[in-house]
């Protein structure tokens, strides 16, 4: 449910709203494409984890066989990932209270989100994982319901706004499935892989499972088939259900399905529910930074604060660490409220992307050793790798190349990408001059989250 709830947010509940309009229904297929991505990398995460549950996750894997600069990167990624996701999720939440209190500034209401789910992360591992629990069964019933109106609506041919719901609707727009041309599909696969990014919290809560040898393969199997159906269904009933020329940026398409309706009450409902999914995006991406910022302070990689625990075994230092970069959200959020969440997304899929293709790369490198026979693979493994792996690679790397032709805060977050490599590079310098010898392999397991 944790990785479900982390999955399940404001990439579907918000931003397929611009999607749609911006591909049509094409972005279905970006979806499933991506999905099958996710799928790739959560069965290369879950064989890693399955060989050595920790709460460092894949930078544990990475350090271990790909390289220690490896760890370094992936750490800092993955933290830049949740980091940037985090000021989108507050973000939204401005979005979804503004319908109810038009004249509320949007900064107010994502600073009072902020505090409210700080706290939370600071008072124990145990009410994180109660609260993301309901938090993710309330998100996903709301889209089981989504899905069964949506299938009658569709099987009626509902009215909705003037427009039957249907199959026709899929070429309602300029009678073709890509009504923007081909090239956009692939374009938004960037804003989708923003979507699917938290499926990768599975394996991070993995290091305070009880029994992650049982749980794990459960888990990501259940996760994965749950998302594809969740993700690809529900983008696929919003097409049917209105032309995508309905659907508009900063309004979540599914507002827009019941609100073009009549029913305005049922809108509103769905507005406190993706308000609902915010929140929970938000609340685990202060969870998993505060985890790897701590991996990183035990071996000196980031600031020494970021390590700090507390009584209740919560690595307060590095969810403080994150809320300050939250609060830079709010500002963003004063300054520019129309924008702030494309920005942030953009820039929040290359972390994505870069742990992603760290675990990939880490799951073949411990493949290669086991063929030499210097470990013994678990029996849950990547399916048809290194082929799988490849294509995966191949498919990440091109939805990189992509936001560089698509304009806008993606083309923002390309040409961000020398600079954030420069930045890790220097900070990987300063980290290897003044820690000249390797630290141990293992990271310490924080704690078990049943307590």
């Amino acid at each position: 449910m944790i990785a479900m709830g982390g999955a399940i947010g404001v990439g579907l509940f918000l931003g397929a709203g611009g999607r749609l309009h911006a591909a049509g229904p094409g972005l279905i297929l970006s979806y499933a494409l991506c999905g099958a991505a996710a799928f790739f990398v959560m069965r290369a995460l879950g064989e890693l984890v399955l060989y050595r549950p920790s709460s460092g996750s894949f930078i544990t894997y990475a350090r271990e066989f790909i390289g220690p600069w490896a760890g370094f990167a992936a750490g800092w990624m993955y933290w830049l990932n949740w980091a940037m996701a985090g000021i989108a999720e507050i973000t939204a939440v401005g979005v979804y209270v503004h319908r109810w209190l038009p004249d509320l500034p949007q900064w107010i209401t994502a600073l009072i989100a902020l505090g409210a789910l700080l706290a939370v992360n600071l008072a124990s591992v145990k009410l994180f994982g109660e609260l993301e629990f309901w938090f993710s069964v309330i998100k996903v019933t709301a889209i089981i319901a989504f899905l069964l109106v949506g299938i009658g609506l569709v099987i009626s041919a509902t009215s909705i706004g003037g427009h039957p719901a249907g199959p026709a609707n899929l070429v309602a727009d300029g009678g073709s499935f890509f009504p923007h041309g081909f090239g956009i599909t692939l374009i938004v696969m960037q804003a989708v892989v923003f979507a699917y990014a938290g499926v990768e919290l599975v394996g991070i809560a993995a290091g305070e499972a009880k029994d992650p040898a049982k749980v794990m393969p459960k888990a990501i199997n259940g996760v994965l088939w749950r998302i594809g159906v969740f993700y690809v269904g529900s983008v696929l009933l919003l097409a049917m259900l209105l032309p995508s020329s309905v659907y508009a940026n900063g309004v979540s398409p599914f507002v827009t399905v019941f609100t073009n309706l009549g029913v305005p009450w049922v809108a509103d409902v769905m507005n406190a529910i993706v308000l609902t999914a915010a929140l929970s995006s938000c609340n685990s991406g202060l969870y998993s930074t505060g985890r790897v910022l701590r991996s990183l302070a035990d071996r000196k990689e980031a600031p020494a604060f970021a390590g700090k625990m507390s009584r209740n075994h919560v690595p307060y230092g590095g969810v403080l660490f994150t809320s300050v970069v939250y609060v830079g959200g709010v500002v963003l959020n004063y300054f520019v409220p129309s924008e702030a969440f494309d920005i942030v997304a953009a820039i929040s899929s290359l972390g994505v992307v870069t742990v992603w293709a760290m675990v990939l790369i880490a799951q073949m490198q411990m493949r290669k050793k086991a063929l030499r026979g210097e470990l013994v693979r678990p029996s849950y493994r990547m399916p048809g790798a290194p082929v799988t792996n490849w294509i995966a690679l191949a498919f990440l790397g091109l939805i990189v190349v992509m936001m560089g032709f698509a304009g806008g805060a993606e083309q923002i977050a390309f040409y961000a990408i020398p600079g954030i490599i420069g930045v890790l590079g220097l900070g990987w310098w300063l980290v290897s001059r003044r820690r000249p010898e390797p630290a141990p392999v293992l990271e310490p397991v924080l704690v078990d989250i049943a307590r």
